[in-house]
């Protein structure tokens, strides 16, 4: 049986209890500040998980500057785990991590060898990224650099006596306008890179897009292909609430976070990457993401106690990303050799994705009936769906998608009236 990391433990624990683990994203660059943060999580009225937002210096290994900002006072966006060091962050994890309280770092960064070295050191329970996720959507480093770095990062980690979780991010590329049976094909890709070095306790991500139906026969399709392809690992889905343009509502935006809430439960996701309502101005206070997980956790209860019904599509999800996944593979002797392939030959091609090592062929659209779909898939072996819009996408036609899910839930606010999708 694959070894269970605490993180997972703690999941899986939640999972048969019936309770939905709920998480935020956050960090804060002094230390006083970041624990009182993770005390605020703890002591949420929720099945929560702590986190540990890395700044964006930290994320591309500039830790002079990020130390230079702790000295100066200079304002960073997050937590300078490299800057600060182990022992001062593991004094600041004392008596707050712990079996019934793990914690998760979230970095953002394509080469994080460093990064993992001082994870390692510190005792995190949990990470996350991946070669591709963390690499074409944040990096310029070449997509062939990240696969080896992230191939000396798992290394590590599987030599570790005590297991590291490390989740997938590649269900969230770009964060929408990706049509979801290539989000849960690169979920699926990055989990095999982790399992082929050794790993054994991950998770795979998928985040909310556009149609509620269309997320379930999405996670559906991920679920069933972790288990017939990572049986070696002990795993679990991670549903993030939507990434994209968010609500500027108050009441659209928790409407958004609550069918993110309500799909977890239904999908059978066993945890949820919330946001709140400050997400579309500014980042959010410690009591405004303990807001956001209570309202997460009383909606996933209220949804398991009700047991609403909701069809998912069948729009062949399951069969795409099964042919992009075994397509690939077939393209190298390891998964990081078929990946740099795929992307090299448009074999894998993430729409309106700028990194140079993808070919930003292919293109998507959102369909009447508010349905995530590919108008025209470049170069993948995959086919595009009736009713696309060929012609070339202008600008307006690209924002008024972006905004689709804005539009969606701040509509309903302001107008008192359903949503009418794209025509």
């Amino acid at each position: 049986m694959p070894r269970r990391s605490r993180f997972s433990a703690f999941v899986h624990g939640a999972k048969e209890a019936g309770r939905l683990v709920v998480q935020p994203r956050m960090g804060f660059a002094e230390i006083p500040v970041m624990r009182e943060g993770l005390l605020g999580v703890r002591a949420a009225r929720a099945t929560a998980v702590g986190t540990i937002t890395l700044d964006s210096y930290t994320r591309v290994n500039d830790h002079d500057s990020a130390r230079a900002a702790l000295r100066t006072g200079a304002e960073l966006n997050g937590f300078p785990l490299v800057a600060h060091g182990a022992d001062a962050t593991r004094q600041m994890l004392s008596g707050l991590a712990g079996n019934d309280f793990p914690i998760q770092v979230r970095h953002g960064s394509a080469l994080p060898y460093p990064l993992f070295e001082a994870m390692v050191e510190t005792g995190i329970d949990a990470t996350e990224g991946g070669p591709v996720s963390y690499c074409l959507p944040y990096s310029r480093a070449p997509l062939s650099e990240a696969v080896s770095a992230w191939s000396r990062c798992c290394d590590l980690l599987a030599a570790q006596d005590e297991q590291m979780h490390l989740e997938s991010f590649g269900g969230c590329m770009l964060g929408q306008l990706c049509p979801p049976s290539l989000l849960v094909a690169l979920s699926i890709l990055e989990g095999l890179f982790f399992q082929e070095h050794g790993l054994t306790s991950i998770s795979l991500s998928y985040a909310q897009q556009t149609h509620p139906g269309q997320d379930l026969e999405a996670i559906a399709a991920l679920r069933r292909l972790a288990g017939e392809r990572l049986a070696a690992t002990d795993w679990h889905v991670v549903l993030y609430t939507y990434m994209g343009v968010y609500p500027r509502t108050p009441v659209g935006s928790f409407r958004i976070l609550e069918d993110s809430a309500r799909l977890a439960v239904r999908s059978g996701a066993e945890r949820l990457i919330v946001k709140t309502p400050a997400e579309a101005h500014r980042i959010p206070t410690v009591a405004e993401n303990v807001d956001a997980l209570e309202f997460a956790a009383a909606i996933a209860a209220d949804e398991r106690a009700a047991g609403n019904p909701e069809l998912p599509t069948d729009t062949g999800l399951y069969e795409e990303a099964l042919h992009l996944v075994d397509s690939t593979l077939e393209l190298g002797g390891t998964v990081g050799q078929a990946l740099v392939r795929a992307f090299a030959r448009g074999h894998l091609d993430v729409p309106f994705c700028l990194h140079r090592d993808n070919a930003n062929k292919s293109r998507a659209y959102v369909d009447p009936r508010g349905l995530l779909r590919w108008s025209d898939p470049g170069a993948m072996s995959i086919p595009a769906h009736p009713g696309g819009e060929r012609s070339a996408l202008t600008a307006q036609g690209l924002i008024d998608m972006l905004g689709y899910n804005e539009r969606r839930f701040d509509r309903e606010q302001l107008t008192r009236t359903p949503f009418r999708s794209l025509s």
